[in-house]
């Protein structure tokens, strides 16, 4: 406890999370959203969300994804489906695009900097 009440955080960090890339791995339709196979989004810093310059990544794909994010960046007890699953599938039932979570790298964070 620092003078004031509150925590200090550890220097180098008390927790560890994995950055995620979410790759377009297939579409086995017809892509609508004008997304293609490598389009990708990189999650970094637990937060921190990056599309390449002058690419976009479709909302509805993103939807389909984003609650998994959360539980693919902290390790997870190998009988966990997430952790042997990588694979998400966009809902529009005509496009059929499949994404792929894929981490990165493992960073070392303070949970005092998190809300």
């Amino acid at each position: 406890m620092n003078g004031s009440g509150g925590t200090e955080a550890a220097p180098d960090g008390d927790m560890e999370l994995y950055d995620l890339r979410v790759v377009v791995d297939r579409i086995e339709g017809r892509s609508v959203c004008g997304m293609s196979v490598g389009d990708d989004f990189v999650l970094e810093r637990s937060a921190h969300l990056r599309i390449p310059d002058g690419k976009h990544f479709c909302v509805y794909a993103l939807a389909a994804v984003l609650p998994f994010l959360a539980a693919k960046q902290r390790d997870l007890a190998s009988g966990d489906w997430l952790a042997q699953d990588s694979l998400f599938c966009c809902p529009d039932p005509e496009e059929r695009l499949v994404m792929r979570v894929e981490r990165t790298g493992r960073r070392r964070m303070n949970s005092a900097d998190l809300t």
